[in-house]
């Protein structure tokens, strides 16, 4: 695990994302990642826990871990 700005490790996490539109997409929020769960487990459990367990019925949402999500935005 990286490490955070304050020097203690940082906790697993996604960010889950709704697409609201074709091609664009709303940031549902952040959640930790639930340990003991299959990564395919683990994101849909993120987006239960992101959208308190009622996602929209059709709706298009994305999980991407925490730590992927920061280092995209660097470039």
């Amino acid at each position: 695990m990286a490490e955070s700005a304050g020097g203690s490790r940082a906790v697993p996490g996604f960010v889950v994302l709704r697409e609201v539109e074709q091609g664009h997409w709303y940031v549902v929020g952040e959640v930790a990642r639930r340990p003991g769960l299959s990564a395919q487990a683990a994101r849909a459990q993120a987006i239960k826990d992101a959208t308190s367990g009622t996602p929209d019925e059709g709706g298009m949402y994305a999980a991407v871990l925490r730590s992927e999500w920061h280092i995209a935005q660097q470039f």
